[in-house]
């Protein structure tokens, strides 16, 4: 089983556009650990962009996506030079991957492999969103998202997302009355913090990708990453550290959970009562006479999001047949195999 660690880019680059070796160094030194005695690491690393940033004179993010490109191709090297450093003498492998990638079943399955591979070499994948080539249209949003879906594609058995503060707080950090939330289903309590001057996802980011991994049947804990003593160590041997997401009972075969967590969502049909009970009751697929009207113009082998006569979202589907056939009597628009319920 895997362990996925998550560093974010206040944790790898300090003001200036430094590299924060003696924490990397922290981390590195007990990734190695980890890895020789015999748990496979996957690192998700963010950090680029911040590196990158004096190459171009800059101090904060740009808007400017071509800008922001421009900082990740500049910084992705020193990233990855901290890293293999910081990992020493374990073997560091650099994956850059996209949204699409994980969208598509064929890459999906493809990266998961070469992972594997690189697992099983005693090497330690560092992963980053290909930032250079994704789209405000196509992009996982943030790197804890990333982290989310690396965890899921691995089956890992633990999600680490490290952060600057201890975990979650009731409020922020160093304010009166803010207290460390120790379980995850209790952070509806909490007030979230803003993003960080270099970094993209902020607290509530973290949130939610612990809780996407934990409904894929991950264990998520968030915890403060900074300190130079044993950080990875007490968290898998399961002290009670930071704030922690347990793992839903149900666990879903690995196809259901990439569309459900991995396929993005291309349409919405709405379908009868009756549609909607075959399909959560009975197991049954989709059939064209069950839906009452289509959204979006999604073509065959797209996910589409089956809504019931409350509006609500009920079950996740690859589409059979494109939108303007969905209706059609005698058509399966999504078929049982190829549809997870919510």
């Amino acid at each position: 089983m895997t362990v996925v660690v998550k560093l974010g880019s206040s944790l790898v680059a300090a003001s200036g556009g430094r590299v924060r070796r003696s924490l990397l160094r922290a981390r590195g030194a007990e990734i190695g650990r980890i890895v020789e005695g015999g748990e496979p690491v996957c690192v998700v690393s963010s950090g680029a962009i911040a590196l990158g940033l004096p190459r171009l004179g800059l101090e904060r993010r740009p808007r400017s996506v071509a800008r922001l490109q421009a900082a990740s191709a500049l910084g992705q090297a020193r990233l990855q030079a901290a890293w293999e450093e910081a990992l020493a003498p374990v073997p560091v492998a650099q994956v850059l991957l996209t949204a699409a990638d994980v969208g598509e079943r064929t890459t999906y399955v493809n990266a998961r492999n070469a992972l594997t591979a690189l697992f099983r070499l005693g090497a330690v994948p560092v992963v980053n969103e290909n930032d250079a080539t994704a789209t405000d249209e196509i992009t996982f949003g943030d790197n804890d998202a990333l982290a989310a879906q690396v965890a899921v594609l691995l089956r890992a058995r633990l999600l680490v997302l490290l952060t600057e503060v201890e975990g979650v707080y009731s409020r922020a950090p160093g304010t009166p009355g803010a207290e460390l939330i120790e379980e995850g289903r209790r952070v509806a309590e909490a007030a979230l913090g803003d993003v960080g001057r270099l970094g993209k996802g902020g607290m509530q980011s973290k949130v939610l990708a612990a809780e996407l991994a934990a409904a894929a049947g991950i264990p998520t804990v968030i915890a403060g990453g900074a300190a130079t003593e044993d950080v990875l160590g007490p968290i898998l041997a399961g002290e009670p550290r930071g704030t922690r997401f347990a793992a839903a009972e149900r666990v879903e075969p690995a196809f259901k959970l990439w569309l459900r967590f991995g396929k993005p969502v291309r349409g919405r049909i709405t379908v009868d009562a009756g549609a909607r009970r075959a399909v959560v009751e009975e197991g049954a697929s989709l059939l064209g006479v069950g839906v009452v009207s289509c959204e979006g113009l999604f073509e065959a082998g797209d996910a589409v999001e089956l809504v019931g006569p409350d509006g609500a979202a009920f079950a996740k589907g690859i589409a059979s047949v494109p939108a303007r056939e969905a209706a059609e009597r005698g058509v399966e628009a999504v078929h049982r195999d190829r549809l997870v319920v919510l």
